[in-house]
């Protein structure tokens, strides 16, 4: 089953441009094989060849493999610090930060952002990038139709502002949809946006080894502007950051202070 396995890296590695070897293979190859016994797939040969025929299982596949879980304001005393803290020190510097978020899933974390920054600006001076792997997703953040219960964290004032409600389903406005410019990205093998003064990565790197980390945040680094943040999620400290050319903050925010 091992050799099927590593046999089955390579093959998506070919197919789909995605290395499985960054991904922790414990949990990687359990949840593969999870979906390959919900499928009726016994070997990773039969379930491979089955992707490579049907476009339905392999659109599976991808949204299961990038384990799109998200929320609006998902740990919401992380965004008061945002709001409170980090955006007042980064609008010391420049007054139109450049703004990514990465592995932005189903757009809640995007979406989030905006409707934070309208604390300090117009709509129509918002404008940020958000990136994903999964075209799916992507596909879904720029539809912005969320169940009630992603929006649970979300203050109230933001619902009822940029949200109309029809039954358990939520409908994002087309005012804060022109704010975010969706892009496919692959953090592993793509380059990355230039001088960026706030990256939002959250509750994604977990799933890396140690080494897809490393090379993740030392991109990170190349990507932001000198004092400019990395936002990470709520199991994501960073061991050494300084390994990185980062300075913890707060909790869960890093500065870059110089570069590597």
């Amino acid at each position: 089953m091992q050799l099927d396995y590593e046999w089955f890296k390579k093959k998506i590695w070919e197919y789909v441009g995605i290395n499985l070897s960054y991904y922790k293979e414990k949990q990687m190859k359990r949840r593969i094989e999870s979906l390959m016994k919900k499928n009726g797939f016994e070997t990773f040969v039969d379930y491979y060849n089955a992707l490579t025929k049907d476009q339905k299982l392999f659109n599976e596949f991808i949204n299961y493999l990038t384990i799109n879980v998200s929320e609006f304001y998902r740990n919401p005393q992380q965004w008061e610090i945002l709001e409170k803290e980090i955006m007042p020190y980064i609008l010391k510097r420049t007054k139109r930060p450049k703004i990514w978020s990465a592995a932005c899933s189903t757009g809640e974390e995007p979406y989030s952002i905006v409707m934070l920054l309208t604390k300090f600006f117009t709509l129509s001076e918002i404008k940020i990038l958000a990136t994903d792997i999964d075209d799916d997703a992507i596909r879904k953040a720029k539809e912005g139709v969320y169940m009630k219960k992603s929006l649970e964290g979300l203050p109230q004032e933001f619902v009822r502002r940029f949200f109309r409600e029809n039954g358990e389903l939520y409908y994002i406005s087309d005012e804060i949809k022109r704010c975010v410019e969706f892009k496919h990205h692959d953090l592993l093998k793509d380059p990355y946006p230039k001088d960026m003064d706030l990256i939002v990565c959250r509750n994604v790197l977990i799933y890396f080894t140690e080494e897809a980390k490393d090379m993740v945040y030392r991109n990170f680094n190349k990507s932001l502007v000198l004092n400019g943040i990395l936002f990470v999620g709520s199991t994501e400290q960073i061991i050494m950051p300084q390994k990185y050319g980062l300075k913890p903050i707060k909790t869960f925010f890093y500065e870059k202070v110089m570069n590597i």
